[in-house]
């Protein structure tokens, strides 16, 4: 695919063990890696605005349609879905790619993963930015403590119903997706063309089954604790997030021994969309450093 800014991203299947993964990928071949890790419920096109500026930098983009999600496999075990497991995919891509060390950047349930990967496996990741995600350990944390952060997270336990919350979210062409996205976001983070390519995805067999194993394993196959994040590490947080308050950020960098956040106060959960543009200079000020 030709971008507007000159670079050019192509995707392609890329067989790891035991599965294989759909990966956009742009940007010089020798170039720094970057590898790029979307959240619910998006797929490797949650980068869209990301991808070319860092391409045209001269890192080398990777971001994978993460297991269940769009393109790659969906496997039908819960248990597949396990955050350890997640975290392996990652470091196997980076593998069977030649990364020895790379950049990592995720946001909502790829923040998490990104977080799980350079808590423990700190030698891999030179640099952590992370938008709008909780630590594992955070998370956990902050649950305990604050009421009303659990009740902002009730969807989690409405998803563990079998079978129920994958005919919900499908009736209508997937309203209540689409309805969630525009609802939560600023007008304009989403536009019409976006929809259709999530829709698209949604639509792929088992792909809500695959989307909904990530949060039921973590509730029937808790993760151990991670631990400290060790790598410079960048929290970018949009305040107005309906569903992730802003302790995570704070406890979360509470956990970083080289970290920072920058606060959006008037952006949302997607942030990558709402503010392309201040993201990117934050992206590249960091990964570049």
């Amino acid at each position: 695919m030709n971008r507007a800014d000159g670079t050019v991203s192509a995707a392609r299947r890329v067989a790891l063990p035991g599965l294989s993964l759909n990966v956009v990928e742009a940007g010089p071949k020798n170039g720094p890696p970057v590898i790029l890790l979307h959240g619910f419920p998006e797929f490797s096109a949650g980068w869209r605005h990301q991808i070319g500026p860092l391409a045209a930098a001269g890192f080398r983009v990777v971001v994978p349609d993460q297991r269940g999600y769009a393109g790659s496999d969906k496997p039908d075990a819960v248990a597949d879905y396990r955050l350890a497991r997640l975290g392996q995919d990652v470091l196997d891509l980076a593998d069977t790619l030649g990364f020895g060390t790379f950049a990592l950047v995720g946001h909502d349930w790829g923040g998490i993963v990104a977080f799980w990967v350079a808590a423990r496996h700190p030698g891999r990741v030179g640099r952590l930015a992370i938008l709008n995600a909780p630590h594992p350990d955070a998370r956990w944390s902050v649950m305990r403590k604050d009421p009303a952060q659990l009740l902002r997270s009730w969807y989690v336990a409405a998803f563990q119903l079998p079978g129920l919350p994958e005919r919900l979210l499908a009736r209508r062409d997937f309203a209540a997706l689409r309805g969630a996205l525009l609802r939560t976001s600023r007008p304009g983070a989403f536009g019409r063309n976006d929809l259709l390519l999530y829709r698209e995805a949604w639509s792929r067999p088992n792909a809500l089954v695959g989307m909904l194993g990530w949060y039921r394993a973590l509730v029937r196959h808790p993760p151990p604790t991670a631990g400290r994040i060790a790598v410079p590490t960048l929290i970018l947080w949009g305040r107005r997030d309906t569903a992730l308050g802003p302790r995570f950020a704070t406890e979360s960098l509470a956990l970083c021994d080289q970290g920072r956040i920058r606060w959006f106060d008037g952006a949302s959960h997607w942030l990558q969309h709402e503010e392309p543009e201040s993201v990117n200079r934050e992206l590249l000020g960091h990964l570049g450093s």
